[in-house]
Parts: structure tokens; sequence; C-alpha cells
């Protein structure tokens, strides 16, 4: 189902950079139309600006095992049950490069791993009502066999250790809820949809 509304439905009336540091925070000052006819008024909202990003999911169809990292991610210290995640690769994108370019360094960057096919799945905004961030999602088919250690690069202070789990096992972390950060419940959901189709494929 396609919304009634575009870009054109938008007055952007004006934008301004609040602060720019390693992140940054832009205000947006907008018109939109409304679904019972007319305008809004004016409409204020801070948009965190952090750039567009690729996740990847790591996948062996022979062995049925996925590759996760963990990490430290500290602004969930107060919330979450530990600041350490397990997560899917990923990485931001940087000036210049494609998505694909960073999908194959950041599984090697973090992971270790050279990937023997690389496919696209989709795309998903990873939290729209305050950040303007893209995902580019894919998943890699890679021999868990060759994942193991840490990595990460030590100019911007990684320390990632790398674990090999089944399907079915990061499945049900899933659903306990051990695994509880957007871009991972969503790529470990969608091979669990999707995990027969890939194995009589590739294995």
């Amino acid at each position: 189902m396609d919304s009634r509304f575009n870009r054109n439905d938008v007055q952007l009336l004006g934008k301004k950079t609040l602060y720019k540091g390693f992140f940054k925070m832009d205000e947006y000052r907008f018109k939109h139309r409304l679904f019972n006819g007319g305008w809004s008024d004016v409409v204020s909202r801070e948009v965190f600006e952090r750039g567009h990003a690729v996740v990847v999911l790591p996948y062996d169809p022979i062995s049925d095992q996925v590759v996760l990292i963990e990490q430290i991610r500290i602004p969930v210290l107060d919330s979450g049950k530990t600041p350490w995640l397990l997560e899917l690769v990923a990485g931001m994108i940087d000036c210049g490069e494609t998505s694909l370019d960073v999908a194959h360094r950041e599984l090697q960057e973090e992971a270790g791993l050279c990937a023997q096919a690389l496919m696209k799945v989709n795309e998903f905004f990873s939290s729209p009502g305050g950040t303007s961030e893209r995902f580019d999602f894919y998943w890699a088919k890679v021999s868990a066999a060759e994942a193991k250690g840490v990595h990460g690069l030590d100019h911007e202070q990684e320390d990632i250790q790398v674990h090999v789990l089944s399907r079915e096992e990061a499945y049900q972390m899933v659903i306990s809820g051990r695994i509880d950060n957007a871009s991972t419940v969503i790529g470990l959901l969608w091979l669990q949809l999707n995990y027969q189709d890939i194995v009589k494929q590739y294995a």
C-alpha cells in the first residue's frame, strides 16, 4: 500500500545545525499536509544525523550457524541488562563508499571473515522518529569455522569478540530477549523465515 503523501506534501521552512561533533543534531522547521485536509501548524523537530549504515548477517548454510559479535554499547548502560550486546556486523557508510564496499570491509574488520557470497536483502530506517539513519541489510555466506577471536580497529577503540551460534540458538535468544537490539532482531527473524530457501540454494 502506497502512502497518499510524498515529499511534495512537506514545506521545509528552515534547517539549522544545533550541535556538530562525532554526530550531528539538526533542527527542522516544517509544515505538512493533514489526513483530514489542509496543512499543519509549523512543527519543530530535532533530528539526530549520524549518516547511513550497513548491517551484515554472516550465515553458514552448511553448518546452519550464524556469526555474531559482542561489544560494549554505552548508551544502554542505564536501561539494558548489560552494555555488552550481541549484534550483527555493522558499520557507517563514509563519503565515496558504496554499501557493498562497507559490507565487505566491516565483515573483515569486525569478524575477520571474507564473504563467499554477499546478497542485499532490503533497507530499513533504524529509528525514524528521531534519526535519519537508514540501514542497508545484507546476508553473507561465510564459513563459520573461520570465525574466532577478538577484532576491531584500535584507532576506533573497538574491542569486539566473535561468537558462533547455531541458527536456532540465536533465534531463541531473540525470543527470550537476550538479543535486544533492533538490527540484530530484524536480521535473525528474517533468517528464521528464509533459512530453508538459503540452505536449498547454497548447501
